[in-house]
């Protein structure tokens, strides 16, 4: 059973990470996510009335810009972005500048950036809650969408299989495994030698699981990493910003495209799952995501709740939503 909203509250902290909340406090904003979504839009008008929420952008974003920005809207605030030129993390002023400013005008901020140590300097400047929307390093925003959808399948997180082939390094590999280990999720990564999370990686998730009975692997196999594990789950191979990585990305990372005949190898009953935007004919064939297993959009929609769920307890007290 959760512990009251008043033994974990999460008002005024930061989200930069999967790894800042407990597993009982992801337990808390899965809790409220599901929550709001199955409750009435006009309830929630109040829960964030007179709030401003400010983005900014350095690079493109289609789900989490708009999933932010009708999150405010639902929750009755209001939500503004600065993006481009507008706004570079520490190249038209210092991040502490810009995060003391900026403090003083909005009630929280998300941050979608490159490098991961400016953002970090952004936070720990900023007066508001900062919530990492995506850096090099993290994607934390996209793991709580993940946990939710794949919760709304299972019934339950702990003690199911995940494996994530392609490239493992990258930010949603990153987050997706410290979010699965904490909430009991066994991962296995599917990825060549050139592609593998690192040692002191894979040492830290462990760490992150070893309480819940979780474990990771990294093989080179991929149909070894998918092997009756009840997700199966993939990203693009060439990150943005990493585009002249494209041609040897797709030659080292071609034998994990998730197929028809990789899917088999995992249980009968497992899901395929993709944080979008997706190349189909590269990391995943079109039968695959968009057939019967792939909960892709489900995904998507997700983000918008998790958002919201996230919102609604770094800026309240959580009074009247039961978790």
């Amino acid at each position: 059973m959760l512990a009251s909203a008043a033994d974990i509250a999460l008002r005024g902290r930061n989200f930069l990470r999967v790894s800042d909340l407990s597993p009982l406090e992801i337990g808390m904003v899965l809790a409220v996510a599901s929550h709001l979504k199955g409750g009435r839009g006009a309830d929630q008008l109040p829960l964030l009335r007179g709030r401003t929420l400010g983005m900014l952008f350095e690079k493109p974003s289609l789900r989490t810009r708009v999933s932010f920005e009708v999150a405010m809207t639902q929750l009755g605030g209001h939500a503004m972005i600065a993006q481009g030129q507008d706004f570079l993390v520490g190249s038209r002023e210092t991040p502490e500048d810009a995060a003391r400013v900026l403090s003083r005008y909005v009630d929280a901020i998300v941050v979608r950036t490159h490098a991961h140590e400016p953002l970090e300097r952004f936070a720990a400047a900023a007066t508001v809650p900062v919530i990492n929307g995506l850096s090099q390093t993290a994607h934390p925003c996209q793991a709580l969408a993940d946990l939710i959808t794949v919760k709304e399948r299972f019934g339950t997180l702990t003690g199911l299989r995940l494996a994530y082939l392609g490239d493992a390094r990258n930010n949603v590999a990153a987050s997706l495994a410290e979010a699965a280990m904490m909430c009991g999720i066994s991962v296995t990564f599917g990825c060549p030698p050139s592609h593998r999370p690192s040692e002191a990686f894979l040492a830290h998730v462990q760490r992150l699981g070893k309480p819940h009975g979780a474990t990771v692997r990294a093989f080179t196999s991929a149909v070894r990493a998918a092997r009756d594990v009840d997700v199966v789950y993939t990203d693009v191979w060439t990150s943005m910003g990493e585009e002249h990585l494209a041609e040897r990305n797709v030659a080292a990372l071609l034998p994990y495209s998730v197929t028809p005949e990789l899917m088999a190898a995992a249980a009968k009953h497992a899901l395929f799952m993709h944080c979008l935007p997706a190349h189909r004919g590269e990391e995943v064939s079109a039968a695959v995501i968009d057939g019967k297993q792939s909960v892709v959009f489900d995904q998507a929609e997700n983000r918008l709740h998790a958002q919201k769920a996230l919102l609604v307890a770094l800026l309240t007290d959580l009074r009247g939503i039961p978790v």
